[in-house]
């Protein structure tokens, strides 16, 4: 969970694809942590108080997203990695290094400029996370939690800190709930990243033509549910292929999300007292663009587009679950078929009458 970003999911070692060796890893690592914004002033008592703070509230979600998602899950539940923001893009950068199968990179040439410019991404990213679940890492996944950003974002917005800390909690544990409850989700999602990242042997008249049209567009599209702006004018410029991929992700990231951001709501009070003023607070703090070289910052990070997902992902499983309950709603995780489409987000009551009927 971030405020309007997570990162690319990690996925499990496998062939290399058409990525492979485009990016120098090591140095976006490197270049990364150099340039990472400090945390919030802490004294090492109170980084530590906080770190145990959040180790401990992600083992006590797990009752709660069980109850609330009545998804069977009896998985070990594994101890959640506290970080720091240098910790996290250390991460990253080794989770997106196997998912593009780059190997060791850091004598190719080719791969340093964007090798600078993945570092300079994510050390923006660093201080905007607040979690990831990562179910590619090991046999039962890993939940990420970066304790600076977790801190800056409760300061700001004066909440009750162990009640924040819970309630990001609960969006993560509900990651790991959704990836155990359906273990094919991830090999779904393995297939749709290499699908993307495939190489494509249309003509360069083609591929011309159809950028031109996405630009003059503006990223509009007359297809339902389609996304605009930058991740519109990025789809309609993709071959067929892959524009399917990333429709199939699109579709993944706004239902995983959405429910999550469903199940850290639907607790309640009686495990998150303040549930509704952090709900309020944490939605204007969303809804803030800041100045325009941020706004500029996020869109070319597709930040905003990610927002967008939350919000309508989280309308979709209020409006399903509203109506069928949650017994029902999670039919969804079936298979590949029974996930909605993307004009399905937007209209909730067809994907009922598609799957439930």
């Amino acid at each position: 969970m971030t405020e309007g970003a997570e990162t690319a999911i990690d996925s499990a070692t496998r062939g290399e694809n058409a990525l492979a060796g485009a990016v120098d890893w090591g140095l976006a690592d490197r270049v990364g942590r150099r340039l990472a914004r400090p945390g919030p002033a802490m004294s090492q008592y109170t980084r530590d108080a906080v770190h145990r703070e959040l180790a401990t509230a992600a083992e006590r979600a797990e009752g709660p997203v069980r109850d609330v998602t009545a998804l069977a899950d009896d998985r070990p539940v594994p101890a959640a990695r506290v970080l720091e923001r240098a910790d996290w893009i250390g991460e990253a950068t080794q989770s997106m290094s196997r998912l593009t199968g780059g190997g060791d990179t850091s004598g190719l040439v080719a791969g340093k400029p964007a090798g600078l410019q993945m570092g300079a991404a994510l050390a923006y990213l660093s201080s905007a996370i607040l979690g990831q679940y990562d179910p590619f890492s090991g046999d039962d996944g890993t939940l990420l939690l970066i304790a600076p950003n977790v801190v800056s974002v409760e300061r700001a917005l004066r909440v009750r800190p162990s009640d924040f800390r819970m309630w990001v909690c609960l969006h993560e544990v509900t990651h790991r709930v959704q990836f155990s409850s359906a273990p094919w989700l991830a090999g779904y999602m393995q297939e749709s990243v290499d699908l993307l990242a495939g190489e494509d042997e249309e003509s360069i008249t083609d591929a011309a033509s159809r950028i031109v049209t996405a630009v003059r567009s503006r990223g509009e599209t007359s297809e339902e549910g389609a996304p605009g702006g930058v991740l519109g004018v990025l789809r309609a410029t993709q071959p067929p292929a892959q524009r399917a991929a990333l429709d199939r992700l699109l579709v993944l990231g706004t239902l995983l999300e959405g429910h999550a951001d469903h199940v850290m709501d639907a607790v309640g009070p009686a495990v998150v007292p303040t549930v509704a003023t952090i709900r309020g607070a944490f939605d204007r703090r969303r809804a803030r663009r800041g100045d325009p070289l941020q706004r500029l910052v996020r869109a070319l990070l597709g930040l905003d587009a990610k927002m967008a997902q939350y919000v309508r992902g989280k309308a979709f499983v209020d409006a399903v679950v509203g109506r069928v309950g949650m017994a029902e709603f999670n039919t969804i995780w079936t298979d590949a078929d029974t996930l909605p489409t993307l004009a399905e987000i937007e209209r909730p009551e067809a994907w009922i009458a598609r799957v439930l009927a």
